[in-house]
């Protein structure tokens, strides 16, 4: 046994922890070790079931060894090589991989480390298209209440979350925001898409008779936002936002750094949607989690108007360090051999039934207020304490890790979305573990 296999060994002064209340985590630290398929191990020994793919993002299943060989022979014959003005051949065949699985039209990609910097760059290729295209006067941008678009300056300004905006003063001017959809009145307990709301797309109409179309350049949504516990779109909605954008000259920007790569049951929520838009934000699950790296999908359209000028003339001043690097290049490409050998960016369709009625049997328990569903995406909503926004929901996220379960917690809401590779088996468990708590939590 090792140092960190004793619990309450470890010295977590120096970590200064990202979105977790420091302070109350170390005084009881919950800590994984290692992980292989469906489960953590702690660094206690207790198997735990990640019922939230990490951070939505271990789409096939940890300890996967085809990545990390990949990854190990990448490092040994070239371990960096710059994308400006250079390149790698690794990059170039990413791309055409992506570009194969992508929905038709968006085949152009843009290479970032992480789901911000994607959302980042999209912002800055629909400001940059538009003055390109003689429409200088496009600047403005328009996000959705209870949008989460990474912690960039430029996707907490279109971002909806009040916690990440109200904590930073400064954001992007000239940014504005439609209405949500979440609609407990209406629309709880119901099953994949809410029947109730599409008319809420109108609302992008109300933004364009108050400022006027020619500021506007782009309009971004999550087709499923995850980070606010699951909320899947109305029926039609996309469609309706789809068609006021066309009317008006606004690009459309899906953020799929969580619906992408096969959570709803297809390749990405575009396809399950049947909507296209002009730029896709991809990340997480393009490497299985395991290296950060991120992707832009564009459409030609938005690629092939930036293409003007001097042939020697760079098109797009942007670019990371460390985009394409050759490492995640290999992660990625060995991520989409699993996908495609095992089926998985489809498979999610055949469960997700099963999945959706295990999640609803949870309704009429103590304190659940909503339950929602999309492909493998799921979230419990419980109702607050009074005066205490998120305790009810912390303590039924601590009693479920201590007894084997996972999740992702946002504030009172659960958001479930288990690795590709679950069996109705694991299902069924972390089902039960969720409601167990909750009985006694409540």
């Amino acid at each position: 046994m090792t140092l960190h296999q004793i619990p309450n060994t470890i010295k977590t002064d120096s970590f200064w922890m990202p979105f977790t209340a420091n302070r109350q985590f170390k005084k009881a630290p919950r800590l994984f070790s290692s992980a292989e398929g469906m489960h953590y191990t702690t660094v206690d020994g207790r198997k735990v079931i990640d019922g939230s793919a990490g951070l939505w993002c271990v789409n096939a299943g940890h300890g996967r060894k085809q990545i990390a060989a990949a990854v190990e022979r990448q490092l040994m014959t070239l371990d960096f090589a710059p994308s400006f003005q250079m390149g790698h051949p690794l990059a170039f065949d990413f791309a055409e991989r992506l570009a194969e699985i992508a929905p038709k039209g968006l085949d152009r990609v843009f290479f970032t480390n992480s789901g911000s910097e994607s959302v980042d760059t999209a912002l800055k290729i629909a400001l940059a298209y538009h003055r390109a295209n003689g429409q200088a006067s496009r600047t403005r941008l328009i996000g959705r209440e209870r949008g989460y678009h990474g912690v960039g300056f430029g996707g907490m300004s279109v971002g909806g979350m009040v916690a990440n905006r109200r904590a930073f003063a400064t954001h992007l001017p000239g940014v504005d925001h439609i209405r949500h959809t979440h609609d407990l009145t209406r629309n709880a307990f119901a099953k994949d898409q809410p029947e109730h709301g599409a008319e809420l797309a109108d609302d992008l109409e109300r933004l364009v008779g108050l400022h006027g179309a020619e500021t506007i350049a782009a309009v971004i949504v999550e087709p499923v936002p995850g980070s606010t516990a699951v909320l899947p779109p109305p029926k039609g909605y996309l469609k309706r936002l789809r068609e006021i954008c066309d009317k008006h000259g606004i690009l459309l920007i899906f953020d799929e750094v969580i619906t992408g790569f096969g959570r709803l049951g297809t390749p990405f929520a575009a396809d399950f949607f049947g909507v296209t838009p002009d730029l896709m934000t991809t990340a997480k699950g393009i490497t299985n989690g395991t290296i950060p790296c991120g992707a832009v999908f564009a459409s030609r359209k938005v690629h092939d108007g930036l293409m003007v000028g001097p042939e020697n003339q760079m098109e797009l001043f942007h670019g990371y360090t460390y985009s394409a690097h050759p490492a995640a290049c290999a992660a990625g490409i060995a991520t989409l051999d699993i996908y495609k050998d095992e089926g998985l960016l489809t498979r999610g369709a055949s469960i997700a039934e099963y999945w959706r009625d295990a999640l609803h049997s949870l309704k009429g328990l103590p304190n659940v207020v909503d339950i929602r569903n999309c492909g493998l995406m799921g979230a419990v909503e419980l109702s607050p304490r009074d005066g205490a926004v998120g305790a009810r929901g912390y303590d039924v996220m601590v009693d479920c890790f201590n007894r084997g379960l996972y999740f992702r917690m946002s504030g009172d809401s659960f958001a479930l979305s288990p690795p590709l590779i679950v069996e109705k088996s694991h299902i069924d468990d972390m089902v039960s573990i969720l409601g167990d708590a909750i009985k006694r939590v409540a």
